[in-house]
């Protein structure tokens, strides 16, 4: 290896050391946000976990049936049933005063017409009532009416068995149906390459997530460190020493991809003993070897695409301040369309298509590749592939500029 090299990468790391402030913020940030977003999301990657959105039920028919589609939104438990009284009036005071966000009507004769359409024999029947607070989500709201139809469908179909059972003389417990307890009949399984699981949890989200965007946040102490060497001379000087601009370039990649993976090792830990100790569940990485050497690789691979991101970054810009802005607003944009910031599953369907162009979304495609379907080498190449490719490209507009640069003083 050239002693040259060695001595631009002991030169780098001494002035990375000096910026203690800038380190201590690649380390804080991504952990705060880890410990914030995975609670925060917690319950959109629990299935069945209660939202915090309270309704009530006004019963104003007080039937077996009304009772039994009461009981059956109970066991739905995605949205929490506050107890009141059977007044119209009450429950439409209880959602302007945001005691509760949504009350269900229950009109009367509901049980009598339950499998009546509307109008079919001339009479009309009297709609289901949905009193909702006009702040809360539409996906909630929309959430909740789709638990009312489920319900209200199983209710009919109890009684659908109920009746037909008479019809055919086939035994039956009088009342039975209305109340009975059917067994969870479905169970997830999340599909991986070696085994099925349980489906993945808020925190091997964001723990790869805000990893990711911490990596792009090199772009800070990158274009620092690279423009007060400009503006000194620093790097004039090591022109003039016959040090070509890729090596000067190359020399600053290893300090900063150690952090890099330093960075890995700290926030791993932080999803495996910090994250549970706030309510949630443990980080779970892959145990094998090759799992590991393949979750080394997407953090090795998104390092070197944040890296080359950072000194194109400080090529472009003329001073720290402008590097600070132009690279933090890129970061940010690449983590809001990039899945980091808002999970892609929750995007519409333009959004997911635009994720593909962040870099971001590359690196956490490839580790959920390996944490979540526990993929094989083979399986990365893809992601792999075009985070090297924006590496070299990075690295190679970097080179190009500071030549031109040069080119333009001589």
């Amino acid at each position: 290896m050239s002693p040259r090299l060695l001595a631009l990468w002991l030169k780098e790391t001494i002035a990375l050391t000096r910026d203690r402030h800038g380190l201590l913020a690649l380390f804080i940030m991504p952990t705060i946000f880890i410990l914030v977003m995975t609670m925060a999301l917690r319950d959109a990657f629990t299935p069945g976990a209660t939202i915090d959105a309270a309704y009530v039920v006004v019963d104003l028919d007080q039937s077996l049936h009304s009772k039994a589609l009461i009981k059956r939104l109970d066991k739905g438990a995605a949205f929490r049933r506050i107890d009141s009284g059977n007044d119209v009036d009450a429950a439409r005071q209880g959602v302007m005063s945001k005691r509760q966000a949504m009350a269900l009507v229950l009109p009367k004769g509901f049980g009598e017409r339950l499998l009546t359409p509307a109008g079919s024999d001339g009479q009309p029947t009297e709609p289901l009532q949905l009193l909702i607070d006009p702040t809360l989500s539409p996906a909630l709201q929309l959430a909740f009416r789709n638990q009312i139809m489920a319900a209200l469908g199983a209710v009919r179909a109890d009684e659908l068995t109920q009746r037909a059972g008479k019809l055919f003389g086939l035994p039956s417990i009088p009342g039975g149906n209305a109340d009975k307890d059917w067994p969870d009949e479905i169970r997830s399984i999340a599909v991986r390459n070696d085994q099925s699981a349980r489906l993945p949890s808020s925190v091997q989200q964001n723990v790869p997530a805000w990893l990711i965007f911490a990596m792009f946040f090199v772009v800070i102490p990158v274009s620092s460190i690279f423009i007060i060497e400009r503006q000194q001379g620093t790097l004039q000087r090591l022109r003039a020493m016959g040090l070509p601009f890729h090596m000067i370039l190359t020399g600053k990649l290893l300090p900063f991809f150690v952090v890099n993976q330093v960075q890995a090792v700290m926030m791993v830990l932080v999803g495996i003993f910090v994250v549970p100790l706030f309510g949630s569940e443990a980080l779970e990485i892959p145990h094998s070897l090759p799992l590991l050497l393949n979750w080394w690789a997407v953090s090795a691979a998104v390092s070197l695409a944040a890296v080359s991101w950072a000194l194109l970054i400080a090529s472009i810009a003329q001073t720290s301040e402008q590097a600070t802005i132009v690279g933090g607003v890129g970061n940010i944009l690449m983590g809001a369309i990039g899945g980091i910031m808002v999970p892609k599953f929750i995007m519409p369907a333009s959004m997911q298509k635009l994720a593909e162009l962040s870099p971001m979304a590359w690196g956490l495609e490839g580790f959920h590749t390996v944490m979540l379907r526990h993929g094989s080498f083979a399986d990365l190449l893809p992601s792999l592939a075009r985070l090297l490719a924006f590496a070299a490209f990075s690295l190679l507009a970097a080179i190009w500029l500071n030549h031109r640069a040069l080119a333009a003083r001589s």
